[in-house]
């Protein structure tokens, strides 16, 4: 049983230790001018050359402090004093704003405010959540010997918070007081631990390539300072930010990369927008929908950190074809009928072999209205891709028309499988950019017929002649 508080000898007292804030005072200050003349005086340029010296040197001098009237304190000394920055700090005088992803330092004194001194102090701080007990503090095995009268003890507890809601930091204390009696105190010390940041994110599927955006908003009243925002993949994923084009000049620079310019996230509901490319590894595949969690590191306006870890971020699983079709060089230039060459790669991405193969032009339209034609054999043959493995091969073309033109229905068929995968779209992956696989094609013989022209011309002339 706990002895009432009012009968104890000893007494528990807690302060938090962080960073201390400024003390900001805001006094009206005045400028010894506006107290003679008008602000409008200083339009005329005589005036506004010769009256301002004349004015300090009678009213603004150094402040004396022997004048313990303070006649002088209601002015304005320093163009700096109207900020109202006194120069000094203020340690916390309550346990304020506790944040959840921040360290939790105190400060606990144990003060004996009676006449005679106690003995055999076993001291407990545990951390109360509404999930769990946390201890922090307990020196059971060796306790303080005494503390004398009106003496204390002091020791630092931190915790990490992890935890929202209400938490409590329990203060006991087991000691035997001048007559030998056995005494417990316990004491309690409430607070609220709040949510700084909010992160929203959003997922979207483009093609095989998966892209994710993140928005953090800063609750607090205080600004933000990102150190760290940073997205761990999933196994089998890879990740790259995705940061908006800078100056070359910034680029190069040797201090930017030592220096990193502190990403600002403002009070009161500033954002931040984050853009990651999400990519599935080439030998693994997506056994769930989770891509991964962001890991967050941020500081306030006098340094004090604090560090959050998302919940697994869930996307659409997207599982890689068995069989990839690149198209990895195209002619710049082509001529109208006349063979051309298009570089291509096959990649087996699963870890069976596949093939032999047939690669072809489907003919959905009508042979007059294609546009680009193989030229020679219209079935070529490709042999088998091991595991993982890589083909290059060339298809020979050949283009009937003039104008821009696209390469269309160029499918691969597997002989031992009798499966046709999807034809290769009509877009040429680049890697990171996906550009239209398009043709313009030149008629070589345009000189030919101009030069025909002229010999015409040049003839009928001379038969008139």
């Amino acid at each position: 049983m706990s002895t009432p508080l009012a009968t104890q000898s000893l007494a528990f007292r807690v302060m938090r230790l962080c960073r201390p804030s400024f003390n900001v005072d805001t006094p009206l200050l005045l400028d010894p001018a506006d107290l003679i003349v008008g602000e409008d005086i200083f339009d005329d340029p005589v005036a506004a050359t010769h009256l301002p010296p004349l004015i300090n040197s009678h009213l603004t001098n150094p402040p004396d402090f022997s004048d313990l009237s303070y006649r002088a304190r209601f002015l304005l000394q320093n163009p700096s004093d109207s900020f109202g920055l006194s120069g000094l700090l203020v340690l916390p005088q309550s346990f304020g704003a506790i944040y959840l992803g921040e360290t939790f330092c105190s400060y606990i004194s144990i003060n004996n405010s009676s006449n005679f001194e106690v003995r055999e102090i076993v001291i407990k701080a545990e951390m109360q959540t509404e999930r769990q007990r946390i201890l922090l503090v307990d020196n059971s095995k060796t306790p303080v010997e005494s503390i004398r009268a009106g003496g204390r003890y002091d020791f630092i507890v931190d915790h990490d918070v992890k935890e929202l809601g209400a938490h409590t930091l329990v203060c006991t204390a087991l000691y035997s007081d001048g007559d030998g009696e056995r005494k417990y105190l316990p004491q309690f010390f409430k607070f609220i631990v709040a949510n700084p940041l909010s992160v929203r994110t959003k997922v979207r599927v483009v093609k095989e390539t998966t892209y994710l955006e993140a928005c953090i908003e800063n609750h607090t009243k205080t600004s933000l300072y990102m150190d760290q925002v940073e997205f761990e993949p999933a196994p089998n994923w890879s990740a790259k930010i995705l940061k908006a084009d800078e100056h070359k000049s910034e680029d190069n620079s040797p201090s930017r990369e030592i220096f990193k310019p502190p990403v600002l996230v403002k009070s009161g509901g500033g954002t931040r927008n984050y853009l990651y490319q999400l990519s599935l590894s080439l030998h693994g595949s997506a056994q769930s929908n989770v891509l991964g969690k962001l890991q967050i590191a941020w500081r306030t306006n006098l340094g004090e950190p604090g560090r959050l870890q998302t919940q697994q971020i869930l996307g659409t699983p997207v599982t890689p074809k068995e069989l990839e079709l690149h198209v990895v060089e195209v002619p710049s230039a082509i001529n109208l009928d006349r063979p051309f060459s298009v570089h291509l790669n096959l990649t087996n991405q699963t870890d069976k072999e596949l093939g032999p193969f047939e690669v072809w032009l489907s003919q959905d339209d009508t042979l007059d209205e294609k546009a680009v034609m193989i030229n020679g054999l219209q079935t070529m043959e490709l042999s088998q891709l091991e595991a993982f493995g890589t083909s290059d091969f060339h298809l020979n073309l050949i283009a009937t028309k003039l104008g821009v033109q696209k390469i269309t229905g160029i499918t691969v068929f597997d002989k031992s499988e009798k499966k046709t995968y999807d034809p290769l779209p009509d877009l040429e992956d680049s890697g990171e950019i996906h550009r239209p696989l398009i043709l313009t094609i030149k008629a070589r013989l345009w000189n030919q017929i101009k030069e025909r022209e002229y010999i015409q011309e040049a003839g009928n002339k001379e038969q008139e002649d």
